[in-house]
């Protein structure tokens, strides 16, 4: 990952504090931390729908009272859309069906508790912000910025079993990057790691950089990491095009703002 070229992509006017996005057939599906719908943008017609979640959905939500959804992944024709378990009303996962448009919602209280006891963590250190869906196994990525807790990985295996495994990520300043989302692409996590000062997971800090990193999956050892912005709180990646000797991500940004416009860029390193 020696090479790299970041560049703007799209601004998509309608979402703001884009927080997860999936690319799927020329249509981007994004997700906002404060916001309980679905966004679908068709890169070909420059058009943006958007689908409700819940009952009386909103934007631009009160933090106290917002979801927080923070990670998107795909499950065959469903997109799963999961809330960082920081707060208790942060626990809820969602099924989006593609084809039907059917969605079902979930109490993931239950397994977010199981994650804190595996962990250690209290109630207010848990933050999920990255999700990875394979056919045996289910990746969540713990954001270790409050108190003790750490970056990591907790593993849900197809019988429910759990394991996790903590992740040392590199620093700014002597502020450690902790994860904000990640994507599997063939047997190599790629993740997104942020800078921010701050000691909580409620409260937003001074962004200090992200990171683009790399992680085998076989045995969770971090391969590479790379700084490709000193300015900017990237919160989503998804998989754009790949080739023998190049792959293109394309990024999301969390402005923190109350604005509903978005910035999506498009990422390029070599193999």
């Amino acid at each position: 990952m020696e090479k790299l070229q970041l560049q703007l992509f799209l601004n998509i006017i309608g979402i703001g504090s884009a927080s997860g996005l999936l690319f799927k057939e020329n249509s981007l599906f994004l997700i906002s931390d404060n916001s309980t719908y679905l966004y679908e943008y068709q890169i070909e017609k420059a058009s943006l729908e958007k689908h409700a979640l819940v009952e009386n959905p909103a934007e631009n939500i009160l933090k106290k009272d917002k979801l927080d959804f923070e990670s998107i992944a795909l499950k065959g024709n469903n997109v799963i859309i999961s809330g960082s378990g920081s707060t208790k009303k942060r626990n809820q996962r969602i099924s989006y069906d593609l084809k039907t448009k059917k969605i079902e919602n979930k109490d993931f209280s239950l397994v977010y508790e199981r994650f804190k006891k595996e962990a250690s963590l209290s109630d207010d250190e848990l933050n999920i912000e990255g999700l990875i869906i394979t056919s045996d196994k289910s990746y969540f990525f713990q954001r270790g910025n409050a108190g003790n807790s750490a970056n990591g990985i907790f593993i849900l295996n197809a019988d429910n079993s759990l394991v996790f495994k903590k992740i040392i990520l590199p620093n700014i300043n002597d502020v450690e990057a902790t994860f904000t989302d990640a994507i599997l692409v063939d047997t190599t996590i790629y993740f997104l790691a942020a800078v921010e000062n701050t000691a909580s997971t409620y409260l937003d800090g001074e962004i200090l950089g992200s990171f683009l990193g790399r992680i085998k999956v076989e045995n969770f050892e971090l391969e590479n990491t790379i700084l490709i912005s000193k300015i900017n709180k990237f919160e989503g990646i998804t998989l754009f095009k790949e080739s023998d000797k190049e792959i293109e991500f394309l990024l999301c940004e969390d402005n923190d703002t109350e604005e509903l416009k978005s910035e999506i860029y498009k990422l390029t390193i070599n193999k």
